[in-house]
């Protein structure tokens, strides 16, 4: 894990989660548990932010997993 984590294809992968992932996740648990103003939101701006950062944190994350595999074998 730990040679997972120091690769750098594999923290652009989590920096992208973190970022582009976190705020819409956020105002879904904080509808679901009653914090959020209105109880059924509809976050664009997330959306979007989740929409456009999905696909390149995936494939950040996979090229990060085969180095680190290729490096240990």
């Amino acid at each position: 894990m730990k040679a997972y984590l120091s690769n750098r294809w594999s923290k652009v992968g989590l920096g992208l989660v973190i970022f582009g992932w976190s705020p819409l996740w956020l105002i879904v648990f904080l509808s679901e548990i009653g914090l959020w103003p209105d109880p059924n939101p509809n976050p664009i701006g997330p959306g979007l932010l989740f929409f456009v950062t999905f696909w390149p944190a995936i494939g950040c994350l996979a090229i990060g997993g085969v180095q680190v595999w290729r490096q240990r074998s």
